[in-house]
């Protein structure tokens, strides 16, 4: 345990001197010898963090954190400088855009991305590639591993006692590796594999479609070299990421519904398949230090708010680790990895993320020129119709990253629950819907009780929801005419004491029928797998369902369901 207010180590939960609440990691530091010229990882733990283990020489204080540049980024960076070979032989290394070139530091600041074209780096990288050796490169790595040799034993040992004392809660078919393709979860798996001695242990890819060419290539290479291992890939074939833009609209930062609907809901399909009602457990590569957000992670989660597929528990052998960890396991391990991590991207995820920093943009219109080309076009297209008076500054500048809900977007109508009091009876309302009712929309009341069109009246096709517990009917759903709406039903509510809660979680469902863009969110939500989407039909198992009613409960699923997130207009409040 770690107090970070006295920088001091104890076996308690509460500092016995300041009497603040402990951390589990000790805070690492990246030092530098510069007679090895290599960076050195220290805790404040560490008696002798100022000197070199390689050497014995003084360290001096480097960065919080630091990843290796390899050949082809550090040539690219000597050409943004106009100094192509001038660090060949350096040791360069790299924090954000800070680079550390033996003794020196160069900010790399967002002038030097637009000081020349994709083109010209196109052609100076083939202009000096075959002069881009990794001899010197290999020569640093060998001295940093040599030298971080005993830090790198530890985070390992630490790394496999937590994975064996997690697994050993479950039987080894219910254990899980998720694999992105990226660093982390690549590290993850090698420790759970070696951790467990297993080599057949499930891993799951997902597939977002929208990965960099070099992560399906990465992809297919591990598949390759790991032959035992059992390999599933998680991949939404039912929709397409630019149909889906132009009906919703591209993703932003708050707004990534990409997520859901191309790699969460397909791993739950997956999940749902090969486990059913299995709790499982999944090894994740997720870090504290990654984002704000997820330092506020626990390194084991199965909280229902915290964890995106209900049906498992997820824990991290690598929560604690740096991004030099990482490297340091990678390359000290010898570890293949995606290739994408060599030109320069400091993460691997979806090429054209709205989270992507200014550098991975920049990266990509020089490797992903046809596709970078296609998809500012798209977003300049969508900024015209959504009435943006100069698109292609909306677009350069980044600011389509900032949009928030569904302003100028058709779609954004299916959102809006629109309804009217009925004069004739109490606690019933008349929902505007945008076809009509169908087996589709009853079974989207399965989470309230039985559906029952027997027991409703036939004369005016009424449906009724009998209350499993009680077995008394407490909602009316009855098709409707309304001279206002072309397709329209009567809810009423019935035999409950909160008319006002159960009318709400209706109408969340209204929102459903009318706005489902088979996000897949709601397959990810039902811990028991009761929710499905087949084709373009939404359906829920009322053998599976337990009426738990989290799909209706806006604290799980924003307003019931994410279309009302990324789609409500600023006139809906």
């Amino acid at each position: 345990m770690w107090c970070k207010e006295c920088e001091r180590e104890t076996k308690q939960d509460k500092c016995e001197i300041c009497g603040r609440k402990t951390e589990t990691d000790i805070p690492a530091k990246i030092y530098r010898c510069p007679k090895c010229n290599i960076p050195i990882i220290r805790t404040a733990n560490d008696i002798d963090r100022n000197i070199c283990p390689r050497c014995n020489g003084e360290a001096l204080y480097m960065s919080s954190d630091l990843r290796p540049v390899f050949p082809e980024e550090r040539l690219l960076l000597e050409i943004m400088l106009d100094k192509p070979l001038a660090f060949l032989n350096s040791s360069v290394w790299a924090n954000d855009n800070r680079y550390y070139i033996d003794d020196k530091i160069i900010a790399l600041t967002s002038k030097y991305y637009k000081k020349y074209t994709p083109d010209y780096i196109r052609q100076k990288l083939a202009e000096y590639k075959e002069q881009n050796t990794y001899d010197a490169f290999n020569e640093v790595i060998s001295k940093f591993v040599e030298a971080n040799r005993t830090r790198l034993n530890y985070i390992i040992d630490e790394a496999h006692k937590f994975i064996q004392e997690e697994s050993s809660k479950y039987p080894r078919e219910n254990i899980v590796l998720s694999f992105s393709g990226g660093k982390d979860s690549t590290v993850t798996a090698d420790l759970a594999v070696k951790a467990l001695s297993d080599p057949s242990l499930v891993h799951i890819f997902g597939n977002t479609t929208l990965e960099f060419p070099l992560t399906i290539e990465y992809a297919q290479r591990f598949r390759k070299n790991n032959p035992m291992a059992i390999f599933r890939i998680a991949q939404n074939k039912e929709q397409n990421f630019y149909n889906v833009c132009e009906d919703i609209g591209p993703p932003a930062r708050t707004m990534r519904w990409c997520c859901s609907m191309f790699k969460t809901g397909p791993i739950t399909r997956i999940l749902n398949r090969y486990y059913h009602d299995i709790n499982i457990l999944t090894f994740y590569g997720i870090r504290k230090c990654e984002s704000v957000s997820r330092s506020k992670y626990n390194r084991v989660e199965d909280n229902a708010e915290a964890v995106k597929i209900q049906k498992q528990k997820v824990a991290s052998p690598i929560f604690l680790w740096q991004d030099l960890d990482i490297w340091l396991y990678i390359l000290g391990e010898d570890v293949d990895f995606n290739d994408a991590y060599r030109l320069g991207h400091d993460r691997v995820g979806c090429w054209c993320c709205p989270n992507a920093n200014e550098r991975s943009q920049f990266l990509a219109a020089i490797y992903m020129p046809k596709q970078q080309m296609k998809w500012r076009e798209f977003l300049i297209d969508f900024a015209k119709k959504i009435g943006k008076p100069d698109a292609e500054v909306y677009v350069d500048t980044g600011k389509w990253k900032a949009r928030q809900g569904g302003n100028g977007v058709k779609a954004a109508q299916d959102v809006k629950i629109r309804y009217t009091n009925c004069t004739a009876e109490d606690n019933a309302k008349i929902y505007k819907l945008n076809r009509p009712v169908d087996d589709e929309f009853l079974n989207l009341f399965t989470p309230f009780g039985k559906v029952s069109k027997e027991l409703g009246r036939k004369l005016i096709n009424e449906t009724l929801v009998i209350d499993m517990k009680t077995n008394v009917p407490i909602i009316s759903i009855q098709p409707f005419k309304q001279d206002d709406y072309e397709y329209s039903v009567k809810i009423k509510t019935m035999n409950v004491s909160k008319h006002d809660d159960l009318q709400r979680m209706a109408g969340y469902q209204i929102r459903k029928f009318n706005a489902c863009r088979k996000c897949l969110k709601c397959e990810s939500l039902c811990r028991f797998g009761a929710i499905s989407i087949t084709g373009d039909i939404y359906s829920i198992d009322e053998n599976k369902c337990k009426r738990c009613k989290m799909c209706v409960t806006a604290k799980y699923l924003d307003g019931g369901c994410l279309m009302d997130k990324y789609l409500k207009t600023k006139e809906q409040g």
